[in-house]
């Protein structure tokens, strides 16, 4: 038996400013999460942020890699046409490219945007009504949800001005038939929505499959969802719960800050 291929990645931190480098520690560390949450589906969905002070620039993962492997310094540097802006031996998910580009062109508040085909995001993602307010995950999503129809594999450039427009100015993102997808002005932010994205739909899930009749949220709770959000959260949105995310991933395994 061969012996599994080892990946020797060269470190980046000295040649990139130390803003670019905290970003791509921090999109390291969601990428380590995603896959800490079984979220991944292997190699085949997208986490992006934006390169401090480069508009026109973002972080994506080395397609290939998986999420637990990756490292600060094996992402990819690319620019809004697909070109890679680094030395890397690693090709970039094109379908990857088409969803986050359009985004990150029109949305200048989304520092990052993250990508997901986790089991039970798919499953709701399905169902003709979309999430439903049966719980109190549900609340914060449908306060700032939009869905977008499938169009197949999202390789096709003539899709982004459908994508945007449906997405507007939301912060979650159902892909009908394919995913979730959420945006924030950091990577914590974007993470931390995922997390409550995902757990409106596994609860959704349960409840549905448990059979007895389900008991809506009134649309009043939700029309006052994130001035509730902002409270628990303190103001600090998912900047709350990053420091000890790091830390959980600092006690397992510190080789994503390399």
């Amino acid at each position: 038996m061969n012996a599994p291929e080892k990946l020797n990645i060269p470190s980046m931190k000295d040649r990139v400013s130390p803003e670019e480098w905290q970003t791509r520690v921090d999109l390291a560390a969601c990428y380590r999460l995603v896959a800490d949450f079984g979220w991944s589906d292997l190699v085949f969905t997208h986490i992006t942020a934006r390169v401090p002070g480069a508009e026109d620039q973002f972080l994506i993962n080395p397609y290939g890699m998986m999420f637990d492997e990756i490292t600060a310094s094996s992402l990819v540097k690319i620019d809004l046409q697909g070109n890679k802006l680094d030395d890397s031996p690693f090709p970039v998910n094109p379908a990857g490219f088409t969803i986050h580009s359009a985004i990150h062109s029109v949305r200048h508040d989304a520092q990052c945007v993250l990508h997901v085909h986790s089991l039970n995001g798919v499953a709701v993602s399905a169902q003709k009504k979309g999430v439903l307010p049966l719980s109190q995950q549900s609340i914060f999503i449908l306060s700032s949800l939009a869905y977008h129809d499938y169009e197949g594999v999202a390789l096709n450039e003539n899709e982004k001005p459908r994508l945007v427009a449906d997405l507007g100015e939301k912060q979650y993102l159902m892909l009908r038939n394919h995913g979730l997808l959420t945006v924030g002005r950091t990577v914590a932010d974007a993470f931390v929505n995922m997390y409550v994205f995902e757990a409106a739909c596994t609860i959704q899930i349960r409840a549905q499959a448990g059979g007895g009749e389900l008991i809506p949220i009134p649309q009043q709770i939700i029309d006052g969802a994130q001035q509730q959000a902002r409270a628990v959260t303190k103001s600090l949105g998912g900047m709350l719960a990053w420091p000890g995310l790091l830390r959980r991933l600092d006690r397992k395994d510190l080789s994503y800050r390399t």
